[in-house]
């Protein structure tokens, strides 16, 4: 199966699960679970990126959880707010622009998986994310070692697609709302924290948000998509193993 017949059969089983099988959303739940790891992640390295701390990394049942992460005021706050709003869209956009064929799918979700099992060690602190994070990472890295080639692209595939979903549907919403839920209780969204922290309206940066995630897996299923480059007859051979 070529990448680009890989890359829709993930989507039309992300749609289907989505929309139309019954218990769909339930076989989606891991991923949903991934999406709200990569958000949390985001905030994490964002704020050791600024000179902060990552503390503690929480996710609940319900998809939500926050990371006890930052330090700074300012600039540093936004960046870290940021973090967790573009985590997923960037995770998709290079997922779908990274992985060309069974080669690079098994470096991606292994790499992906080691670093869920990292924040694991690190700084996961909560029950649900005590079960979710290893064995959604144990699957990752069974796929990456024991899948055939046409199941690793398709695998890495449709994590990149559910975090572009993701995106879409729950990211979206939320980019423009003033709380959000977190662990049965509302808190300040991140971009009411990203508008207190530089100043402006939280809409107005809600919108940029959304741009900037939008164009993000723009680019990245513009970059799965297209068609490869013309190679000698040898490349050619040498990139279809790949």
């Amino acid at each position: 199966m070529s990448a680009r017949r890989s890359l829709i059969f993930a989507a039309g089983v992300a749609w289907l699960l989505e929309h139309l099988v019954p218990f769909g959303r339930l076989l989606l739940y891991p991923f949903t679970l991934l999406a709200t790891w990569v958000h949390e992640t985001g905030h994490g390295l964002a704020g050791l990126a600024t000179g902060g701390v990552f503390q503690k990394l929480v996710i609940y049942w319900d998809a939500s959880g926050y990371a006890l992460a930052g330090g700074g005021v300012g600039w540093r706050q936004a960046v870290v707010s940021l973090g967790g709003l573009w985590a997923p869209p960037v995770v998709g956009a290079f997922l779908l622009a990274f992985v060309k064929g069974p080669r690079r799918a098994r470096l991606a979700l292994l790499a992906l998986s080691g670093l869920m099992l990292l924040t694991l060690l690190l700084w996961v602190r909560s029950p649900a994310g005590y079960i979710s994070v290893p064995l959604t990472a144990a699957l990752i890295a069974w796929v990456a070692w024991r899948g055939s080639g046409e199941r690793r692209v398709f695998f890495a595939q449709l994590i990149a697609v559910t975090l572009a979903l993701d995106t879409v549907g729950r990211m979206v919403g939320y980019a423009l709302s003033t709380t959000a839920t977190v662990g049965g209780k509302d808190q300040k969204s991140d971009v009411v924290m990203l508008a207190d922290a530089v100043g402006g309206h939280y809409v107005l940066w809600g919108l940029v948000v959304i741009v900037v995630a939008m164009a993000l897996l723009a680019v990245g299923l513009w970059s799965a998509w297209r068609a490869p480059r013309s190679a000698p007859p040898t490349a050619r051979a040498r990139a279809s193993r790949r």
